[in-house]
């Protein structure tokens, strides 16, 4: 029997008796919905005619077809109405009924059999509702109904304040109900939901302590918040057992008996020992069921089970510890929407999974989503594929006050209630810039009282010298610290498309070739593959460089902004932007694969790997720098077997084989190590001429389901007579559907980026679409043809989903695995120590030495600074005990816009005489070797201006270290760091 069907056949028979007893069941809701876009007066009532509305399963945004054809701004808003009827099994009568939305956009309004329910209004957590006293059993109809308001500027009805987070830059406005739903039927002694805002009930609780990494185990702990809605008083034992990934139970252990009096609530406790722990970690998404259970009378009167996983973290000495191993941060800020063309984020949770562990592939191990909490399915997701994320509650771009800081504390504590078993949220994020030390403090307050023991670290963007925050760091800059992590936290805005290979491919596109934004050269955000892959070479090096090992204070590394192409605010020629290591249907860039190289480790690379930049179909008579990003210490290059030598080694990871004259064939690099062994390959063939079409259906992990939501990804492929794929082949595609499913279509760059079009054209001879299932199964064919190519053409085969009365106890995500492919942590160390901190003990300054300490004092928001007089431009360090310098760290102010012409002096004896260049914050000095005790930096010169790459171009100039305006002058030095090594031989 096929695979797949066995599949199917094993989810419907374990989701429709479920892994829990039959007084708890949670049902999915998503089917069966009906959708009107636009007020209408009466809509609320169960015998309201919604014949003539549109059938839909969830989630979907009403809005949905203009994802990625309209600019963020441009995005419909207004009023939508989804309403639903649904029968409650009798087994339900004399229980709790709870509805749950995981989100909605912006705010609704919420009925059931025409009474109102209540209302959510700030667009991003969940919610639900306790709808036992208003639904009919005995095979009676239900119905829901929700007016949904997706306005740029709602404002919450109570204290009429817009929300800080309705932005039209990074928030796209997908509107309706826009993630999953659910409906439970619990017991009247039940473990409460953790829905805060609206239940007033914080749920299940489960974390580990006393690790014992390398023997694994841990004391694990399991809460429950328990509600008692019978008339008589209980006396409840809690049970809690664990099972691991193959099903097999772990450790079972239980709480001495407590008596829970009619409408009281308690939270009930248990923890035991466990051994043979399997830990999760990066890539290594080891998940366990933790069923918590309330006996009373040694029956089970109540059951939940928690999906969750075990790690250790800690987070001192400026660096991040997962699993007694350091980790240096190397991911993506990526926008929360995570969208898709023509669906936005509303995706089967299997794309979610596909998305996020494509990540994991390119050697990404954390994502920062941007500005609002992520959806559930995303959370969750990231859980199976082993990738950490930093959660943020909701803001924009500054700090604020009053009713809307009171909005941004109660998104963090919903989001920190619904999300605290998810193991692979290891920052809680504060704000997207700097908050008050009072802000901090009521930020960790929340952290403090709903997940006291979960591991993770809370922060901010920026927040250097805080001594309130745990983790911090600045967007685009290097920061470091002997104290707290910091980490960048949206480096390389720079965008461009997949379109454009480089300037000798079709179509052409030379490096920069676009049209101004806001009157201003936007030649940053038009690059080609090419220029993009290695600028985020050379931005991640400066990270890396100051990685740990590297002495007493050092980065914890950076988040590239962003993962996938995003419908939100961009600079290039595009309506969108174009900064993602993978297009929107996540086709991988030139980018991915220098990252793939570069993140390779914990720390440094952990095995050698390269990439050749590009492809190799070019004209004759072509000449051009080749690159190849590798992480070995020596590259070479070959021409059909003929050597080209060795690369000039730039950045740390780029070797640049200069002008080499295309040839058909073979183009292969080969990575040396130090002793000259071969531990690395990489080879490109010249494609011949397209030939045919090819079509492929993306690997997904569970069957094509026939409900309404769920899709395929088919990749469609220009190729030549022996299949390779022609990399400059632009061809227009055009495609044909027959079967129950819906066209979903792909994009591409052109009028209204083709979105759901059936004609468009592939980009470096590759594109995808999306197919989207109905709720008939069956087979759907689509046939793609080209003028000149052989056509090609697929099938795809739907599978029927049970669903009774509107009602399916198949959730969204199931069946999807964990990924393990990393295995565990590795239990050695992660970096070698190259260098030693040399201990300042004090210095002294031509003027203002009061303030000398500045200069040294692990703090990036204070300098030293003199006073603009010649003379004065000198500081002298006095180390704690003799010792040979051989590198000098400096993070000079204005260090992305200046140079400094400096003197060092070690004892009198001049180690370095020359002009610094510009950084993203740390320029590195190799000195003559000296020994000595004193250190004195002298300036010899006029500092010079140099124009700044990191200009946004909307005109805003982006920091570039300590404002000031007390010091003027061509003689200014200005030091906000300086640090002293001994390397490590």
């Amino acid at each position: 029997m096929n695979k797949r069907i066995l599949t199917l056949i094993f989810l419907l028979i374990a989701f429709a008796g479920a892994a829990q007893p039959s007084s708890r069941i949670k049902y999915n809701f998503n089917s069966g919905w009906k959708l009107h876009v636009g007020d209408v007066s009466g809509a609320e009532a169960p015998a309201f005619d919604d014949k003539d509305w549109k059938p839909l399963t969830l989630p979907q945004a009403w809005n949905e077809d203009e994802a990625f054809k309209k600019d963020i701004k441009d995005l419909s808003t207004g009023i939508a109405w989804y309403r639903k009827y649904f029968k409650l099994p009798a087994s339900a009568k004399g229980q709790k009924i709870f509805i749950e939305f995981e989100g909605i956009r912006q705010a609704g309004d919420f009925y059931v059999n025409g009474k109102p329910i209540g209302s959510h209004e700030n667009g991003i957590t969940a919610f639900g509702f306790d709808i036992t006293d208003l639904v009919t059993f005995d095979g009676k109809e239900n119905c829901i109904a929700a007016r949904i308001d997706n306005s740029w500027d709602y404002r919450e009805k109570a204290t009429n304040t817009k929300f800080q987070w309705e932005d039209r830059n990074f928030n796209a406005n997908y509107g309706g109900i826009i993630k999953n739903t659910y409906l439970q039927v619990v017991p009247k002694l039940y473990q409460t939901l953790p829905l805060y805002s609206s239940l007033k009930t914080t749920g299940v609780y489960v974390y580990a302590d006393n690790y014992d990494i390398k023997g694994r185990t841990a004391t694990i702990h399991a809460e429950s918040e328990v509600k008692n809605e019978k008339q008589q008083s209980q006396q409840v034992q809690y049970e809690v057992a664990l099972i691991d990934l193959e099903g097999k139970p772990v450790a079972t252990f239980r709480s001495e008996m407590l008596s829970v009096a009619p409408g009281e609530t308690k939270i009930m406790r248990a923890s035991s020992l466990v051994k043979n722990l399997n830990f999760w970690s990066w890539g290594y998404g080891y998940l366990y069921e933790v069923h918590t259970r309330l006996l009373v009378n040694k029956q089970p009167a109540d059951e939940v089970v928690t999906k969750t996983g075990f790690r250790k973290t800690e987070f001192k000495e400026g660096m991040i510890y997962l699993n007694d191993r350091v980790i240096m941060v190397h991911g993506y800020a990526q926008r929360t929407s995570n969208e898709w063309p023509a669906t936005g984020l509303s995706v089967p949770a299997w794309m979610s999974d596909y998305s996020n562990g494509l990540m994991v592939e390119g050697n990404g191990n954390l994502v920062r989503w941007m500005h609002i909490t992520p959806a559930k399915q995303d959370v969750e997701s990231c859980d199976r594929v082993g990738l950490m994320q930093a959660m943020p509650a909701g803001d924009a771009e500054a700090d604020v006050q009053g009713t809307r800081w009171e909005q941004r504390k109660a998104v963090m504590r919903d989001a920190i209630v619904y999300n605290k078993n998810n193991p692979s949220i290891i920052f809680y994020e504060c704000g997207n810039h700097g908050i008050s030390k009072a802000h901090m403090s009521e930020m960790k307050a929340i952290r403090d009282q709903y997940d006291p023991h979960g591991g993770r670290a809370i922060g901010s963007r920026e927040m250097l010298n805080s001594k309130i925050a745990e983790y911090g760091g600045e967007m685009l800059y290097t920061n470091k610290s002997a104290r707290i992590p910091l980490w960048a936290m949206e480096y390389s805005r720079d965008e461009g498309s997949r379109k454009y290979w480089d300037e000798w491919t079709p179509p052409y596109h030379k490096d920069g070739d676009g049209p101004l934004y806001n009157g201003q050269s936007a030649a940053i955000y038009n690059r080609n593959m090419e220029s993009h892959a290695l600028e985020n070479v050379k931005r991640w090096y400066e990270f890396w460089r100051e990685r740990p090992g590297t002495g007493k204070r050092v980065s914890s590394g950076g988040v590239n902004i962003v993962w996938s192409e995003t419908n939100t605010h961009h600079r290039g020629e595009e309506n969108y932007r174009r900064s993602g290591e993978v297009d929107a249907l996540r086709i991988k860039k030139q980018n991915f694969y220098a990252n793939q190289v570069m993140w390779d480790g914990w720390v440094v690379p952990e095995k050698y790997s390269m990439h050749i930049v590009g492809h190799w179909n070019y004209k004759p008579g072509v000449k051009k720098d080749i690159y190849v990003i590798a992480s070995a210490p020596r590259v070479a290059l070959k021409i059909n077997g003929r050597s080209m030598g060795y690369g000039e080694r730039s950045d740390g990871f780029i070797f640049t084989f200069k002008n080499i004259e295309w040839q058909p064939g073979t183009i292969s690099a080969v990575g040396y190590d130090e002793r000259n062994k071969v531990v690395c390959t990489d080879v490109i063939k010249t494609a011949g001429e397209p030939m045919a079409l090819r079509l492929t259906e993306i690997k997904r992990p569970t069957p094509f389901l026939a409900d309404g939501h769920d899709m395929a990804l088919i990749e469609v492929e220009v190729v030549d007579a022996g299949g390779n794929r022609c990399p400059t082949a632009l061809n227009m595609v055009h495609y044909k559907i027959d079967g129950p499913g819906e066209w979903r279509g792909g994009m591409a760059m052109g009028p209204g980026n083709y979105i759901l079009k059936k004609d468009f054209p592939v980009e470096g001879g590759v594109n995808r679409f999306l197919v989207r299932s109905a709720t008939n199964p069956g087979s759907i064919t689509i046939t793609a043809s080209a003028d000149g190519l052989q056509s090609a053409r697929i099938t795809l085969v739907t599978h029927p989903v049970q669903t009774d009365q509107g009602l399916s106890k198949l959730l969204p995500a199931a069946g999807l695995p964990s990924l393990l492919g990393r295995g565990p942590t590795p239990a050695t160390p992660s970096y070698q120590v190259v260098r030693r901190s040399l201990r300042v003990k004090a210095a002294t300054a031509g003027v203002n030495s009061d303030s000398a300490f500045y200069s040294y004092d692990d703090n990036e928001t204070t300098d030293w600074v003199n006073d603009g007089n010649s003379t004065t431009a000198w500081i002298e360090y006095e180390l704690a005990q003799a010792a040979t310098v051989d590198e000098i760290s400096l993070k000079l102010n204005k260090f992305r816009t200046k140079t400094y012409p400096l003197i060092i002096m070690v004892d009198g004896q001049e180690v370095f005489n020359g002009r610094t260049q510009p950084t993203l914050g740390y320029y590195t000095i190799q000195c003559k070797p000296v020994k000595g005790k004193k250190i004195r930096i002298q300036l010899a010169g006029d500092t010079s201006g140099k124009a700044s790459k990191d200009v946004e171009v909307g005109g805003k100039k982006l920091n570039d270290g300590v404002a000031r305006v007390d010091v003027k002058g061509r003689d200014v030095l200005s030091i906000i760091e300086a640090e002293f090594y001994e390397l490590v031989k």
